[in-house]
């Protein structure tokens, strides 16, 4: 790897598209550019309309290249979804070189060997992470090369996803001009900037609530050990407060992030606001206190959903608490509800790094250490995630009206040849009748 080098992460959000550049510099990121667009095209977590997407990707792409005036060529995806699997896996290989000394050649050798496995012709592996390497019974190695041995083994968790999940998102990420340079799941992404080494030694859960989905994840002896997605989030909260204040779903939206408090005890009720009701140009009063009414409910149902899956996973009490994340974490209260619904330790983690100190940030911030970690273990060889050369600002407009010509011709061809049949019908028939 270079000593510096430029890498750019992606992340598909069900509210926001969210793009952050970050240089490599001495093993630490500094975050240089960031860009966010409103995602249009994704519910749930799942995509749900192609060209929506991409144009929400675009979006993102470009506010982030007008930041640090370079033009972003390829990116480090991160996925979740219902879809995805964890297995465990085991490689052995023999030590190839005549000295016996273990290069990177046979750590892809062994990572690969872990693969050879059996599994549905639907699903496709995405990537694996080593646990630990074993040289000749020599266990708890995080990175053997250099050292000397005959027998390698590696210990790792498989990743497997949906294989049209999966190349739904590839497609978009694609059709929007950028490279996937690399894959990464967004639980451990997360739990690369939310969690410490210890709370991942002592076991935690990790709770990471989005617009569209929570991701409930559990760590333990350093490693993710489950996973799974729920399919409720900010977004039900937003339907909540836009049936209770009878208003449309974009100003319920707006009224949940200026005036929303998510714990009932400690929310004002000097705090008050009015509300356009929906169909009439009346407008009606309301206080953060009924406000949280209809907050405290639904976050709280999350909340216990969460704690339900804790415990269908096997860990119904975790050493270390629980750790809170995403964006619907932004809400006042939401900390003091979650103490109140799991009766254990709980904190909220925000990434402390400059541009990107708000809790929808985790995974992007997440995907870039994780991804760049991962790759070092691996040996991988990341190219930079920008062109190398800076690119002017006529240029850069240029190349993303080429971007979005190559996007739009397929359409516009589509369209031409439905107007050109009619015509040609018609001439046909003056003819031959």
């Amino acid at each position: 790897m270079n000593r510096s080098e430029i890498l750019v992460s992606l992340d598909i959000g069900t509210s926001k598209v969210k793009v952050i550049i970050g240089e490599v510099s001495n093993d630490t990121i500094n975050v240089i550019g960031v860009g966010t667009a409103e995602s249009k095209g994704m519910k749930k977590g799942a995509i749900v309309d192609i060209d929506q997407t991409v144009h929400s990707i675009q979006n993102a792409v470009d506010q982030a290249e007008r930041m640090v005036d370079m033009e972003i060529k390829r990116a480090i995806v991160s996925i979740n979804g219902s879809h995805i699997q964890l297995q465990s896996c085991h490689g052995v290989v023999a030590v190839s070189s005549d000295n016996r000394e273990i290069d990177n050649e046979d750590i892809t050798r062994v990572i690969e060997a872990s693969q050879v496995m059996s599994i549905p012709p639907e699903r496709e592996i995405v990537d694996v992470f080593p646990k630990q390497f074993i040289v000749d019974g020599q266990d708890e190695i995080s990175d053997p090369r250099g050292m000397i041995g005959v027998r390698l083994e590696m210990q790792g968790t498989m990743i497997t996803c949906g294989r049209t999940n999966l190349h739904n998102i590839l497609k978009c990420v694609e059709r929007a001009g950028i490279e996937v340079q690399d894959i990464c799941l967004q639980p451990l992404a997360a739990g690369e900037v939310a969690l410490s080494k210890d709370e991942k030694s002592l076991g935690v859960g990790l709770i990471n609530i989005g617009a569209g989905s929570t991701t409930v994840s559990v760590f333990s002896e350093g490693h993710l050990v489950d996973t799974t997605v729920l399919p409720v989030g900010g977004d039900n909260i937003t339907k909540d407060l836009s049936i209770g204040l009878r208003t449309t779903t974009e100003d319920a939206e707006q009224i949940k992030k200026d005036f929303g408090h998510a714990f009932l005890k400690t929310a004002l009720e000097d705090s008050t606001f009015t509300v356009k009701t929906i169909g009439s140009d009346e407008e009606q009063t309301f206080n953060q206190v009924q406000l949280a009414e209809i907050i405290e409910a639904r976050l709280g149902e999350i909340f216990y959903f969460a704690l339900q899956e804790f415990r269908r996973m096997g860990y119904p009490n975790l050493a270390s608490g629980y750790v809170l994340t995403g964006g619907v974490m932004s809400l006042p209260g939401s900390v003091e509800l979650a103490r109140d619904v799991f009766q254990s330790n709980i904190r909220l983690s925000i990434p402390s790094h400059i541009g990107v100190r708000e809790p929808h940030f985790t995974v992007g911030l997440g995907t870039l250490q994780f991804a760049y970690r991962n790759a070092k273990i691996q040996g991988k060889d990341f190219g930079s995630g920008i062109s190398t050369t800076e690119v002017g600002t006529q240029q850069k407009n240029k190349d993303r009206k080429e971007r979005k010509e190559r996007n739009e011709k397929p359409k516009r061809e589509q369209s031409k040849s439905s107007e050109k049949e009619p015509f040609m019908k018609k001439l046909q028939n003056y003819f031959f009748d």
